[in-house]
């Protein structure tokens, strides 16, 4: 760090499950922190990703707390997840709205507008998937939008392709208070890194069994061991609702759970830099929503 002029701020990302937060999360941070899946309702705690951006003026650390989609809660487990998206929001220096104008789930975005139009925060629209969007419709939609609440700018991004971020990121920087940095320049996030290896098998659960697998299932960590070879040995439970789900996750012979674990033991190598050891192994409990200690894992609240 030089002596130019340091500045650091708290962004939270709200919006409808599956809008791309969490992908919009890793284009903004330059590398995966947050996982991404087709299936609504992936991101479960408040996972944070660290975004650098250097300007002429000021050197800019930004943290973006990748809250759980909103929904109506119906489980401890659903309203676990809501609170954590609103305390994510609580004392940012800025709350980006995300709005997906295909798939808009207008039932679940007109309670998100009510509650953000309250909110004391500086407010940002972002249309996302502006590639698979139609100009005219998105174009009425954002009007339709910011007569709802009084949000100061808008951005029309696509989240995959990486389409209008950069500008989108040097508009949030410039935004953000001066101050010191609040982590270290090398940090992309404040997950462990035993909380972000289950994360990555969880995205390998849903990528590989999004169709047979529910939302019910979970991944926990079990050891997290150092070698003195340089590796790390990573021992994790998957942990299913139903025998008949244990089954599809384990596949014939034990071939599903194979290409999970070879596809999570690349990433996470990747990842890390570092070769891993990883051990999958599945358990049923029918009961593990309600477990104290589950929620306690994953970062949730038990008592909302």
């Amino acid at each position: 760090m030089t002596d130019t002029k340091t500045k650091c701020g708290v962004v939270a990302v709200l919006g409808a499950p599956n809008a791309g937060k969490s992908t919009l999360v890793n284009q903004l941070v330059g590398q995966k922190v947050a996982i991404t899946s087709a299936k609504a309702q992936t991101t479960r705690t408040r996972m944070m990703g660290i975004a650098l951006h250097s300007g002429e003026d000021a050197e800019t650390q930004m943290i973006l707390v990748d809250t759980p989609g909103i929904f109506a809660p119906k489980r401890r487990l659903d309203r676990a997840m809501v609170s954590a998206a609103w305390e994510g929001a609580e004392a940012a220096d800025a709350v980006l709205l995300l709005v997906d104008p295909v798939k808009q789930r207008r039932h679940e975005l007109e309670p998100l507008l009510e509650q953000v139009a309250s909110r004391p925060e500086r407010k940002i629209l972002v249309l996302n998937k502006v590639d698979a969007a139609k100009k005219e419709p998105l174009l009425a939609l954002a009007q339709e939008l910011t007569d709802k609440v009084d949000f100061t700018e808008v951005y029309f991004i696509s989240a995959l392709t990486g389409d209008g971020v950069p500008e989108m990121k040097d508009a949030l920087a410039a935004l953000m208070p001066e101050g010191p940095w609040m982590y270290p320049e090398d940090q992309v996030s404040d997950a462990s890194e035993r909380l972000l290896a289950t994360e990555i098998t969880r995205e390998q659960l849903y990528r590989q069994l999004h169709e047979e697998l529910p939302y019910d299932s979970a991944v926990r960590p079990e050891k997290y061991i150092q070698r003195p070879d340089g590796s790390v040995e990573i021992h994790q439970q998957i942990v299913v609702m139903r025998d008949n789900q244990r089954a599809i996750v384990l596949g014939k012979g034990g071939s599903r759970i194979k290409e999970i674990g070879k596809a999570a033991r690349e990433e996470l190598s990747e990842l890390l830099g570092q070769k891993v050891h990883l051990f999958l192994h599945v358990k049923t409990d029918e009961r593990w929503s309600e477990d104290k200690e589950m929620f306690e894992e994953m970062g949730l609240d038990w008592k909302s």
